[in-house]
């Protein structure tokens, strides 16, 4: 059993501190939750439907440079910011087709 500390704090004085505590460790938690991981890495799957592409394509993209593949183990994942950096230059070429 660990030790235990008294000490003579007053007991309003004792919850604010724990609710100051309390506030910071959720405050860190909801910035963590509410801004997106850019080296958030997905899978082949999530990667094509990101896209909107099958499988193959996504392949293809990845084998022509148009997307950028990493491989960790015998797996290949992406990069979430630069799916969507390759989706808005993809978006801006067809635009200038059209």
């Amino acid at each position: 059993m660990e030790n235990l500390i008294l000490s003579p704090i007053p007991l309003e004085q004792l919850k604010a501190v724990i609710c100051d505590s309390v506030r910071m460790e959720l405050s860190k938690r909801l910035d963590s939750i509410t801004q997106p991981n850019l080296t958030e890495l997905i899978t082949r799957k999530e990667a094509a439907v990101f896209l909107g592409i099958s499988l193959p394509t996504l392949s293809d993209f990845t084998k022509t440079g148009k997307i950028v593949g990493y491989r960790i183990g015998t797996r290949v994942r992406y990069k979430r910011a630069e799916l969507e950096q390759a989706l808005n230059e993809i978006k801006s070429i067809k635009a200038k087709r059209g």
